[in-house]
């Protein structure tokens, strides 16, 4: 299947389903804090997906146990939350959606906790810089490489590097739709932006190697060389003035 365009009123229904990610996501970062655990988020996002009357489009996804991802300090994406409390300095991941009558919202960010040292603080601060700089970049008639180049040079002029196999992607109805949106790449390069065209992008960036692995788990990247990672990501619109973030309250 092709590029999915979406009419003003499916972006209209779309943001309202980025809404609700992105008040899921602010109440769970609040919760966050030393002592509390993924499992604990996960229980909280479930009741608070229930109260809000949506769904996540994570749980039973190929599989996936749990409504919510939790990557820890050099746990990249995919994390499954679990029964280990969070320590004073960690680097907290959170990955989340909702469904809102048949529509996805996407949304991720990276949360310290409590006092954070100032190489974590840098990385997160940088990763969140490349996401907006990416979002500046989705515009009628540029390409997905712009994007990417935009990320890419920001990350890497901070000496970060980006993850390479996990990308961004096009949201709809489905959770992953074309184009993928890799966070490199090369300015006027790969599928032209359009009016209407819906995506997620989401810088992965590690304080070291770019490498990653997959752990026996089946679902979370690791970086290979134990090295901090974070990660950002919204769901936008491309609209004829310009990007407009659907994942914001």
């Amino acid at each position: 299947m092709g590029i999915i365009v979406k009419n003003k009123a499916e972006i209209i229904a779309m943001r309202k389903a980025g809404r609700a990610a992105q008040k899921l996501l602010r109440q769970l970062g609040e919760a966050v804090g030393e002592g509390v655990t993924g499992r604990e988020l996960d229980d909280i996002a479930r009741r608070l997906l229930e109260e809000a009357k949506v769904r996540s489009p994570f749980l039973g996804h190929h599989g996936y146990p749990c409504a919510i991802t939790v990557s820890v300090n050099d746990a990249v994406v995919h994390g499954i939350p679990t029964e280990t409390p969070f320590e004073q300095g960690d680097v907290i991941s959170l990955d989340v959606g909702t469904i809102v009558n048949g529509w996805i919202g996407d949304t991720a960010a990276t949360f310290g906790v409590g006092e954070m040292s100032a190489r974590a603080q840098r990385l997160m601060r940088v990763t969140e810089e490349a996401l907006y700089l990416g979002i500046k970049q989705a515009r009628p008639g540029r390409h997905v490489g712009d994007i990417g180049a935009a990320i890419q040079a920001h990350v890497e002029s901070h000496g970060y590097s980006i993850v390479r196999p996990l990308v961004g992607h096009g949201v709809g109805r489905k959770m992953w739709e074309e184009p993928q949106i890799p966070n490199y790449g090369e300015p006027g390069k790969g599928p032209k932006l359009r009016t209407g065209m819906t995506i997620a992008i989401e810088p992965m960036v590690n304080e070291g190697h770019h490498e990653v692995r997959q752990l026996d788990d089946g679902w979370t990247y690791v970086t290979n060389d134990g090295s901090l990672s974070a990660h950002y990501e919204h769901t936008i619109a491309i609209l004829s003035d310009g990007p407009e973030i659907l994942t914001t309250e």
